[in-house]
């Protein structure tokens, strides 16, 4: 079942969008990941934003495969 939402776009799924994963990295090495882009935002601009040469990479989530695969 597809709920529309405006003119052009329509919601396909209500579940999470969890393909990725986040990592920012510090210019001292040290990198942090996150699971969800929620999490990202809070930790950028409650504590990231202001400091310098700090950046988000965007990493695809491997697939988890079963049995024999």
């Amino acid at each position: 079942m597809t709920e529309k939402t405006n003119d052009w776009f329509s919601c396909t799924s209500s579940e999470p969008y969890d393909r990725h994963q986040y990592k920012i990295e510090f210019d001292d090495g040290r990198s942090i990941i996150m699971d969800s882009y929620e999490e990202l935002r809070r930790v950028w601009f409650e504590y990231v934003r202001t400091m310098k040469g700090a950046k988000v990479s965007v990493i695809d989530k491997k697939k988890s495969t079963k049995g024999f695969g």
